[in-house]
């Protein structure tokens, strides 16, 4: 008898992976909070508003890197345009919070800032209803969805891969953030959005609002991890896996390797536009330079630094690179660029499978020296 997806998708992690998500549900929901709340600025054991949101922004950066393993570590396709799909998610949501500065009235007009600035009349159409939570929260999933569809359709049915289509969807990012510096798009140019008020009527940097975005995208995060977890040991991720290491076989077996990939792909840029989503109002700036080539080709250092095809690795990646980032760009900030790429280098050269592989062998050893 078929077990109901419910137990299917809560089975999708063994004792230890849950007893590792529950901790980390713990520390995020539970011990920050109270920590920040209940203890004074001064006190040893006070988590400051900067660690809360510089780690609610970290664990932002490693949902997009489950979202890249899901294509390149289950799917064999490297992206490195996943920065464009991260920034819509943030553009989507960031108009919602422009428009609600817009309507205290400090401009008079329910415009937002930069429009006023520069003489704009009415809104464009496409900012139409951007201030209702419900259609933005719709458009945060769907306008990267569109566009993730509308490219694999056309890349996945011609069959561009490997080299080309990692260069491609690098072009198409680069050409996403020409388009969005310009003043005409409606966007805020070089700018962006920035200057944020509110957030569902509360003042989005008092310190309980920060703990709630920061709680929700604790949430977000396991919840995408039991899902990628899933999804992977389902007919679909092993056929997935099948595809990516031997496409021609899947083919002459009778699978269409196209509607494959495009899903896959397509639920990576839902996911990484609900962590754009969650991104910006704690962090409080949205411009185009979150679609850099370099974001992007960074997204894949993440992945391949935790290990690659892990899920939880990726987690790890993004937790290791962006707290060196951290404080590499504060203490030696011109050395942050060579330290990233001598860690590329390293982790491509003597450890192929990441800080995970690098723990499973150490692991191992242990265990045969036990013998």
């Amino acid at each position: 008898m078929r077990k109901p997806l419910t137990i299917r998708i809560l089975s999708a992690l063994d004792k230890k992976s849950w007893l590792a998500l529950g901790v980390f549900l713990a520390l995020a929901l539970v011990v920050a909070p109270v920590l920040h709340l209940n203890f004074p600025e001064d006190s040893a054991l006070h988590v400051s508003t900067y660690a809360i949101t510089l780690i609610g922004k970290i664990m932002c950066y490693a949902l997009v890197a489950v979202a890249m393993d899901l294509i390149w570590g289950c799917g064999g396709i490297l992206s490195l345009g996943h920065g464009l799909f991260f920034a819509l998610g943030c553009y989507a949501f960031g108009m919602y919070l422009m428009r609600q500065i817009g309507r205290d009235g400090s401009y008079g007009a329910d415009l937002p800032d930069f429009m006023v600035f520069l003489d704009w009349k009415e809104l464009p159409w496409f900012w139409v209803g951007s201030d209702s939570f419900g259609w933005v929260a719709f458009l945060v999933m769907a306008v990267p969805a569109v566009v993730a569809f509308v490219f694999g359709y056309f890349a996945f049915r011609s069959r561009i891969k490997g080299v080309y289509f990692s260069i491609i969807t690098l072009a198409l990012t680069y050409a996403a953030m020409l388009l969005f510096f310009r003043n005409e798009t409606g966007f805020g140019g070089n700018n962006g959005f920035t200057d944020f008020k509110r957030v569902l009527g509360y003042t989005i940097t008092s310190s309980e609002t920060r703990l709630v975005l920061f709680g929700l995208t604790a949430v977000m995060l396991a919840v995408t991890l039991v899902f990628a977890a899933w999804l992977v040991k389902s007919k679909f991720g092993r056929v997935l896996t099948a595809i990516r290491d031997a496409e021609s076989r899947v083919m002459f077996i009778g699978y269409n390797p196209l509607w494959y990939k495009l899903t896959i792909w397509v639920i990576s840029a839902v996911l990484c536009g609900i962590a754009g989503a969650l991104y910006v109002p704690q962090v409080g700036i949205i411009n185009p330079s979150e679609m850099s080539p370099g974001n992007s080709i960074e997204i894949a250092i993440w992945v391949a630094v935790g290990g690659r095809g892990t899920l939880i690795g990726p987690i790890i990646g993004a937790f290791v690179v962006n707290l060196a980032k951290s404080w590499f760009t504060v203490s030696f900030p011109e050395y942050w660029l060579f330290f990233l790429s001598l860690l590329f280098i390293v982790v491509t050269l003597m450890l192929p499978q990441g800080l995970v592989g690098l723990w499973k062998k150490l692991m191992d050893k242990k265990g045969a020296a036990a013998c």
